[in-house]
């Protein structure tokens, strides 16, 4: 059996990413219907909102589901604190140590999910005692890891490093870059862009519709010198660039980025002064489909490009 399919009791090896202002509980609940893992995206909700969201995902599905959760959330141990009452069997860390709270975690019985852009961190990873790892490449929307690891590089590395369970992320938005990233030794995979403009995501129209029209290259890692991010090309994103070549300060790009540019853009529509955070994959994705199609299409892919490379000639040497 599929490690992924197993670790989390579900029927396909796909976790929908947890991102910010696209993943409340309508998309969470319907990856998850579809045998998917659905994640809340807790980065973007302030504690109340978070249980919210948390209870109605309860309501809304029978199904496996967890939550995404940054480290460097600022209330971070409120967050913690509702997944822990209200009895949530999977959490997704980043964006920080794993050693911290993994132990915590997991002595209430919740499966732990690291991600990582790097080999080195998931060796720390599983020193730390979680139970899988996402490895994240450089070609996902949202923040990066340093090293502008690509996903086709990264996720070998990260397989002869480790003998947890791999999920691959960045850059995945069909099935056969899915089959791609199993061939490469992942286990399953992560996917958000895709995700982010679904019919069920709370993105903003105005956001999916620039995505709909993004073309290859659209996208840009900004923020290097605080934590890279990778984000559609508008008037923010060239303030930034002007400012971080000028030798902009950390403490001056913190003052411009403020606290909701993220939720400017993403969620309210705001399309020249918002962080419009998306993966390069952005450039194949058309229009808006619902949760239900991107399951219909994945499959159906994945199983083609499977077929195509065992039978035809071209591919036996």
């Amino acid at each position: 059996m599929n490690k992924i399919c197993k670790l989390f009791n579900i029927k396909y090896p796909i976790v929908q990413g947890g991102m910010v202002w696209c993943s409340g509980w309508k998309l969470a609940s319907a990856v998850s219907n579809q045998g998917g893992l659905g994640l809340l995206g807790a980065g973007s909700m302030h504690p109340e909102t978070f249980r919210e969201h948390v209870q109605k995902m309860q309501s809304a599905t029978d199904k496996p589901w967890g939550v995404n959760l940054p480290l460097l959330y600022p209330e971070l141990d409120k967050i913690i604190d509702i997944i822990i009452k209200e009895k949530v069997k999977i959490v997704f860390t980043s964006a920080g140590s794993p050693k911290k709270w993994t132990q915590t975690l997991k002595s209430h019985g919740i499966t732990v999910v690291h991600v990582v852009s790097s080999s080195l961190f998931a060796k720390k990873c599983e020193d730390a005692g979680v139970d899988a790892i996402v490895a994240e490449g450089f070609e996902a929307g949202g923040h990066n890891g340093r090293e502008e690891t690509t996903t086709l590089t990264l996720i070998p590395q990260v397989r002869r490093s480790t003998s947890l369970p791999v999920i691959a992320a960045g850059g995945i938005g069909s099935g056969q870059a899915w089959l791609a990233a199993h061939s490469l030794g992942a286990d399953g995979v992560q996917i958000g862009s895709l995700f982010a403009v679904s019919k069920e995501s709370s993105a903003h129209s105005n956001f999916k519709e620039t995505v709909f029209k993004a073309k290859e290259g659209d996208t840009k890692l900004s923020l290097k010198s605080l934590a890279p991010v990778r984000l559609l090309n508008n008037h923010f994103y060239q303030t930034v660039q002007g400012m971080e070549r000028a030798g902009a300060t950390p403490e001056s790009l913190r003052e411009i980025l403020g606290k909701g540019r993220a939720k400017q853009g993403m969620f309210l529509g705001e399309l020249e002064e918002g962080e419009l955070e998306i993966g390069q994959v952005s450039s194949m994705i058309e229009k808006e489909k619902s949760v239900s199609d991107i399951f219909t299409m994945l499959l159906s892919e994945y199983n083609e490009a499977r077929d195509k490379i065992v039978n035809e000639e071209q591919y036996r040497f």
